[in-house]
């Protein structure tokens, strides 16, 4: 075995070959600033995504900030007007004074290269961008602080990157009013041409599409419940529907345009992938998952089985049953994915099982569940896609006589309410009313039986909360059997009745 080398920082000096100044072409940035003092049109062609902190040269940086603004507020940008605001500074003192603008006219492109040159100064202030990270990451490996884990690291790495890499989609500070025109259009557009007329994604629920309009992008959905609801049920159903309406079109340069549904990102924090897996294969295939996990299944319903499991080998549907995950761990995963595969959607199960940071959590639980929905809502935003959070309820709500959850109900922090753009509450009346049984054969029994009759199989969903929509309840149909919910069958479905 090989010994390992002594690692030590890399110390440059004026003799060491190891030296190297940071990528920049000045030529490029004085033609680019040569030519927007010629021409001030050669400013809208690279404003879009250039800025002053591209430029290598500070100088550069100034004079293009003030040209922009000259040009921003209609007024004309050249040397002479510009020579008031440099008159004073040190650095254009020392290369001659004013007459450098001058110069900088006399050597300029033509406005028909002046997006190029852009390009080009863009893409080298990017890779001093990346040097910058590389210097950082290998300065916090050699002296991290106390706290920081080596997967710390990694994550704020990823991250820093990642918003590199997604410029110009995330982060782009105001737009104008036509810009998000324009992206409101194209959204009812979609929802128009779109089965069912939804601007979101469909959850595969009748009632509950016509409710919310489908999943809407970026936005933070908690669905909360008290134990055995059917929270995790409600949330696999959702996503297995989102999964499979899957329906893209790769176009010519490489890129992906999603039609329908999307892929699915599902974090199991409190069951395995195997037992998530069974309840899936379970409701599709209409097998009970008890007699499943005993074995008790016929011939029959093991070929529904593997004929319904191989349907669902080539849905996009992606699970991370890792426990104890933090929102940073929850945000990587994510953005990888979405890197490398795309994404439709997250489902988180459950909320109160995510950790934060340690120091919000030595601050206690409430600051730290104030860190993972903001971190959650955040995530929604940055990757453009909804989340659906599980939440549980705090056990006030079996101290009522009516069970059905309130906003009031959601457990350990208000800022679930506050950051969530969506509140549900899964309530199976069913559940309570079977442990409220009275002595066989009273009056009371009967009346009993009667009020289950008429609560069996049906569950609500109580929209709690919605941001651009109307709150209310939906109710739907639950099969406790295969833990799977459907459409309820209502008189307005109903076929028409000949008598």
């Amino acid at each position: 075995m090989s010994a390992v080398p002594n690692l030590r920082p890399v110390e440059t000096g004026a003799e060491d070959d190891t030296f190297r100044t940071p990528p920049h072409n000045l030529e490029a940035e004085q033609a680019l600033l040569g030519a927007i003092l010629v021409n001030n049109e050669a400013c809208d062609k690279v404003s879009s995504f250039l800025t002053p902190e591209h430029f290598f040269e500070p100088l550069h940086a100034r004079i293009f900030e003030a040209a922009s603004t000259l040009i921003r507020i209609g007024k004309l940008a050249s040397p002479v007007t510009l020579k008031t605001y440099f008159e004073n500074d040190a650095t254009i003192r020392d290369i001659g004074g004013t007459a450098y603008l001058g110069r900088l006219a006399a050597n300029a492109t033509t406005i028909i290269n002046a997006e190029e040159y852009g390009r080009s100064i863009y893409e080298l202030a990017q890779r001093r961008k990346l040097i910058g990270i590389g210097t950082e990451m290998v300065n916090e490996a050699f002296d991290p602080d106390v706290e920081d884990t080596s997967k710390d690291l990694i994550e704020r790495a990823e991250q820093t990157l990642y918003s590199m890499a997604e410029t110009g989609k995330y982060g782009q500070g105001f737009k104008p009013i036509v810009q998000a025109l324009t992206q409101a259009i194209d959204m009812a557009s979609a929802a128009y041409q779109r089965d069912g007329g939804l601007s979101g994604l469909s959850t595969g629920l009748r009632d509950l599409d016509e409710k919310l309009g489908g999943l809407q992008s970026s936005d933070l959905i908690i669905l909360a419940g008290r134990p055995a609801m059917g929270k995790t049920a409600l949330a696999t159903n959702i996503a297995y529907n989102v999964a499979k309406r899957f329906q893209a079109e790769y176009l010519a340069d490489g890129s992906t345009l999603v039609k329908d549904g999307g892929l699915v990102a599902f974090f199991s924090l409190e069951m395995s992938s195997e037992q998530l897996a069974t309840r899936i294969i379970s409701g599709q295939a209409e097998v009970s998952s008890e007699y499943i996990r005993r074995g008790k299944i016929t011939d029959d319903d093991f070929n529904r089985l593997v004929e319904v499991a191989r349907e669902l080998q080539s849905l996009p549907f992606y699970i991370d049953d890792t426990g104890g995950l933090t929102i940073a761990q929850v945000a990587a995963r994510a953005r990888r994915l979405k890197r490398q595969r795309g994404l439709g959607l997250i489902v988180v199960d459950y909320l109160q099982l995510l950790a934060g940071s340690a120091r919000k959590a030595s601050e206690g639980r409430v600051q730290e569940v104030t860190e993972i929905t903001v971190g959650l809502k955040a995530l929604a935003k940055e990757l453009n896609v909804p989340i659906i959070a599980l939440s549980q309820l705090s056990r006030q709500v079996e101290s009522r006589d009516d069970k059905r959850p309130q906003l009031a109900d959601l457990r350990e922090s208000g800022s679930i309410e506050q950051d969530a753009d969506v509140v549900m509450f899964v309530f199976r009346e069913e559940y309570y009313h079977a442990r409220m049984e009275p002595k066989p054969g009273t009056t009371e029994h009967i009346k009993w039986q009667e009020d289950g009759n008429n609560i069996q199989g049906i569950a609500e969903v109580i929209i709690g909360k919605q941001r651009h929509g109307p709150t209310g309840t939906v109710k739907l149909q639950f099969d406790g059997r295969y833990t799977r919910f459907g459409n309820l069958a209502q008189d307005a479905y109903l076929p028409e009745r000949f008598e």
